[in-house]
């Protein structure tokens, strides 16, 4: 198998390391795996592309690029050049320092990376590591997703629904926010929502006098509705979502049919 994987917090960030690893098992040792990552953090620029100007894309070892742009990009960069004469088999995306569950799933560029690999006709599979109190301190916070990720990466090889649809599915991963020996098992969950964690800015005046504006977020540890990501994830469970690019509101087209056509 070959495996294409990205992340967004760079291409040195640790959980990168924590996926190279789980993706170089899922191979095997007839398999490849090849890395195309962000030069510089990329977190919470979603499914943005450098659309108006290049990206530069850089060799740093073999098998290992870094591109100065978004995940996306670097999955552009990954299947149009670096290997356009071998498309990969399967896309990973991650491991992602913090949770991308309930609205975090629109900001984040490693829903984007994977979102793209989809959008290219490629299994496509997102990995974040919740963070909290029970792992934040521990010598490998990403340890949950070391210790699980393989076989939350299998499982859903074997077993989940993929399709060929115009927007394919593709699948988003939260690892719980626990040590790796209390990971209690998988949940397929919808995107929950937490209340009171919209995001706002922060102002702060520079020593020239300028104005800057700071992005800044709610609470990550309130719980969601019942089943829903966030909620399974603070219970221990590894969260499973299925997404589709498409943005539609489905159950409001026949409704509002028969109020404006």
């Amino acid at each position: 198998m070959r495996i294409l994987i990205t992340n967004d917090d760079g291409i040195n960030a640790p959980g990168l390391i924590t996926l190279e690893a789980i993706a170089a098992e899922i191979a095997g040792p007839d398999g490849e795996v090849w890395t195309v990552a962000p030069a510089f953090e990329q977190s919470g620029v979603a499914h943005c592309i450098n659309y108006t100007h290049p990206t530069m894309l850089a060799e740093i070892a073999p098998h290992r690029f870094a591109a100065e742009g978004s995940p996306a990009d670097c999955i552009l960069a990954g299947i149009h050049e670096v290997l356009k004469d071998r498309r990969p088999d399967l896309i990973l995306s991650g491991v992602n320092r913090g949770n991308n569950a309930a609205e975090n799933v629109l900001y984040s560029g490693t829903v984007g990376g994977a979102m793209e690999g989809a959008l290219q006709g490629i299994r496509s599979i997102a990995l974040s590591q919740f963070f909290g109190p029970g792992n934040a301190n521990l010598d490998d916070p990403f340890e949950a997703a070391a210790a699980t990720g393989v076989a939350t990466v299998r499982a859903l090889l074997d077993r989940a629904i993929w399709d060929d649809a115009d927007y394919r599915l593709f699948y988003n991963v939260n690892f719980p926010p626990v040590p790796a020996d209390q990971v209690k098992g998988l949940k397929v969950a919808a995107m929950g929502w937490r209340k009171e964690t919209d995001f706002g800015v922060e102002p702060h005046i520079s020593p020239s006098g300028r104005m800057f504006l700071w992005v800044t977020g709610g609470p990550q540890h309130l719980p969601t509705a019942p089943g829903t990501d966030v909620a399974v994830n603070l219970d221990g469970y590894t969260s499973i979502t299925p997404l589709r690019a498409d943005l539609t509101a489905h159950d409001t087209l026949d409704t509002l049919r028969s109020r404006l056509e």
